[in-house]
């Protein structure tokens, strides 16, 4: 009987924080990361010995896991954190209060009282522009909530310390601060030993991406980036394709001294492929590799259904041969986008209802299914309820159950499944099946473009000791990683920017540095120049427009307030945005709203359900209103209003309008007003505005609005 095979690939990768000419580590995300997902995502599989899943390490990350476990990493974000609150210097204390609300405000920080009182008093102590109401009990709260928000959830459920520290909430003491830095070197400790034992007994599979994470093909060749853009303004051509063999190699030789045997599959950084990365990549004895499903697209030069996207296939070029296959990128983006914000057993059944609905063709006609779920292990569950533990169990123990759908490592489906030939394989990423988030841009290329001198001035100089030239050459390896020019250009937003941009320059000055040359002058100098836009604007005046789902003057909306969607990704690239912007404002009686949608999505608003929250300043009690919008027809499909009568009036065409009169939403005439709005469609969210908490409007005064 034909079988579903699912194959899991989670992603684990950080860029390499440390500088190795101070020896410091300038972020903390690995081991953030480290208390919060690596051990846990491996763990919770003991608890389903018939889930089998492939687990993507990539060295620069196990290496410095290793040096944390080791007790060895210097990491000045946690010294601060574990200093004594009394002795910090007012210095430190800015810089604890700037790095210590990293977390989600809705999942990770209001989920523990004390932690959201903090965050809320240093909200309102930013825009007074002081920081010195804190006391230093106040800090040393903050300094442990900083760091146990990002406690494994094993432990904040099963460990007796920890689960006094988060049932006490406050008052924390100096004995608590040493016993926290102490706990979290033991949960480090236990993250390499879990991937060991359960790769030991074959429930996981290891591969790996070369060692710093560097988007090959551009390695190999940064040309190569016209293939899949045309016309893409480039620098200066980048050609190694001997350090794209170094990066891979060195993974394969960390891995293979981790783990007892080196790994035989690649995810290639950020699933980027050529025809020249392949070829390299079986020479040295991978036997399989991943990308997406946008470049099997752009290789066959067609859309490719479920029943060519589920199955393995065989790449062969040059005597060399190698097993691809292609992620689902849009079950794999349900899962980093979009289940979050739903109830775990619903998630869950949904994810394995659509699989089976895509693999029902597939099986009917006798073949077995190869479902590829490819994504980042690590920074989706923040915006998860308990960290996505409660959604993984329910997907976990679904498949259990399922006779017909079984788990597997990407070697096993290999295996299990007869391939399709390829001879060739379009360059481009797992974005778009190119490469324009990583070179094209102006601060890209200019990146790109200091990366070649360096690597220039690396093989004309002489004179430098053995050890100066392989620290400079791994300084050079650092900087040739993805995660660089991730930040750089207008895709991808971070309160890091400055310190990513930062590190990389250093990365590159040490460069020079290590080979007994001084930096140049444009080291010195921010490649940032592309600034977040301003989100938001407040109302200036009063409005009174037209609700026919139409801009019917240019002046209607004058004077309302606008929300500008920032489209800038983080650390998770996909986010699909449906919303353009957003007007808001009042005529004293009324509460308006305007919609703006981006050109192109016509099809996708079919069906569409909207769903806005309004809710007084004050917090007294939330209206809410539910709106089926399709083809210029919408109605109201639920009202919950807290002033009882519904006085609402809404219109769509090229854009949705409402009116809702304050007196429905129990808001006295001039108090202020804050909303949310989301995007529906088959019980699924697929935008919302904000992304996170809410956009405020603090009077329908018009009187007051341009004061």
């Amino acid at each position: 009987m034909p079988q579903i095979y699912l194959c899991f690939l989670w992603h684990m990768h950080q860029p390499f924080y440390k500088d190795l000419s101070s020896g410091e580590y300038k972020l903390p995300w690995t081991r953030m990361h480290a208390l919060k997902d690596y051990y846990g995502m491996v763990r919770i599989l003991e608890e389903f010995p018939q889930v089998r899943q492939t687990f993507n390490l990539v060295p620069s990350l196990t290496a410095q896991v290793a040096e944390y476990a080791s007790g060895d990493a210097k990491d000045p974000f946690l010294m601060l954190a574990l200093k004594p609150a009394e002795d910090l210097t007012e210095e430190e204390r800015a810089f604890l209060m700037r790095h210590s609300f990293y977390s989600d405000p809705h999942r990770m920080i209001y989920r523990y009282p004390r932690y959201g009182e903090l965050f809320d008093a240093w909200q309102a102590q930013k825009h007074s522009g002081s920081w010195r109401l804190f006391g230093a009990q106040g800090i040393r709260d903050l300094q442990m909530w900083s760091q146990l928000a990002w406690f494994d959830e094993e432990f904040q459920a099963q460990d007796p310390e920890v689960r006094e520290w988060i049932a006490r909430d406050r008052n924390f003491t100096l004995a608590d601060q040493r016993r926290m830095g102490e706990k979290q070197r033991e949960i480090v400790g236990k993250v390499l030993p879990e991937y060991q034992k359960l790769a030991a007994t074959g429930q996981i599979e290891i591969s790996t991406t070369p060692y710093y994470h560097p988007i090959l093909p551009l390695l190999c060749d940064s040309n190569i980036a016209s293939v899949a853009h045309p016309g893409v303004t480039l620098p200066p051509r980048f050609r190694h394709p001997e350090d794209a063999r170094r990066q891979l190699a060195l993974a394969r030789e960390s891995i293979a001294g981790q783990f007892g045997a080196a790994p035989v599959g690649l995810w290639p950084s950020e699933g980027s492929v050529s025809d020249e990365v392949l070829t390299i990549a079986a020479d040295l004895g991978f036997q399989w590799a991943a990308t997406d499903s946008g470049v099997v697209n752009r290789t066959l030069g067609r859309a490719v259904p479920v029943d060519g996207l589920y199955r393995p296939y065989r790449w062969r070029q040059g005597g060399q041969s190698l097993g691809v296959i292609f992620r689902d990128h849009f079950l794999s983006d349900l899962i980093g986008f979009v289940y979050s914000k739903m109830d775990s057993a619903a998630s869950a059944e949904d994810f394995l209802h659509r699989i089976r609905d895509n693999c029902a063709g597939i099986v009917a006609s006798g073949r077995d299914a190869l479902v590829p779920i490819v994504l980042d292990g690590e920074n989706a569950w923040e915006y998860y309820y308990q960290n996505g533990r409660p959604f993984l169990r329910e997907l976990y123990r679904r498949i259990s159950e399922d006779g017909r759908m079984h788990a597997v490592t990407v070697s096993e489906a290999l295996r299990l499944l007869p391939p399709e030939p390829l001879d060739h394989i379009f360059p481009g990423s797992w974005i778009d099946a190119n490469f324009d988030v990583w070179i094209g841009a102006e601060e890209d290329n200019q990146a790109w473009t200091q990366l070649l001198r360096a690597r220039q001035t690396f093989d004309s100089t002489t004179g430098a000791s053995e050890e100066q030239r392989r620290l400079a050459l791994e300084e050079l390896m650092i900087a040739e990683g993805s995660d660089w020019c991730w930040w750089y250009g207008p895709e991808h937003e971070s309160t890091n920017r400055e310190e990513f941009d930062q590190l990389y320059r250093s990365h590159l000055a040490n460069v020079y540095r290590f080979l007994n040359l001084s930096p140049p002058e444009e080291l010195s100098r921010p490649i940032l120049r592309t600034a977040a836009p301003e989100v938001q604007a407040a109302p200036s005046g009063p409005i009174t427009p037209t609700i026919d789902g139409r801009v019917t003057s240019y002046f209607e909306w004058i004077g309302a307030g606008t929300y500008h969607v920032d489209e800038r990704s983080g650390s998770m690239h996909g986010k699909k945005f449906l919303v353009k912007e957003a007007h808001f404002g009042s005529d004293g009686a009324n509460f308006y709203l305007r919609v703006d949608f981006h050109p192109g999505h016509e099809q996708e608003l079919t069906a569409m359900e909207a769903k806005l929250t309004v809710q007084p300043l004050d917090g007294a009690p939330a209206s809410s209103l539910s709106i089926a919008f399709s083809q210029g027809t919408v109605s109201i499909s639920e009202a919950k209003l807290a002033g009882g009568a519904h006085q609402v009036e809404c219109a769509f065409a090229r854009i949705l309008e409402a009116r809702i009169s304050l007196a429905s939403l129990a808001i006295p005439e001039g108090r202020g007003l804050r909303f949310q709005f989301s995007l529906w469609q088959g019980g699924l969210p697929m935008d919302a505005v904000p992304q996170q908490g809410w956009v405020e409007m603090r009077t329908t005064d018009p009187a007051e609005m341009a004061g």
